[in-house]
């Protein structure tokens, strides 16, 4: 059986956990920060959060080797 590819993608926008927790990170966080309010830039901080149980499934066929 031939080798599954990644999906380039969804490489760059989350990644596996060693529980099998697929996490990811939050919108909106990269520029133009000067913009926002105080409160957006506050509850954007969180670099780190995890992938909705509901999308879980799809973003696992797209990581078939865990990257």
């Amino acid at each position: 059986m031939p080798k599954l590819k990644t999906n380039k993608a969804a490489k760059k926008r989350y990644s596996l956990t060693a529980k099998e927790k697929v996490k990811r990170t939050k919108a909106n966080r990269r520029h133009r920060l000067a913009t926002k309010t105080a409160r957006q830039r506050k509850t954007g901080k969180v670099q780190n959060a995890y992938a909705d149980k509901t999308v879980v499934a799809g973003i696992k066929k797209l990581l078939p080797y865990g990257n």
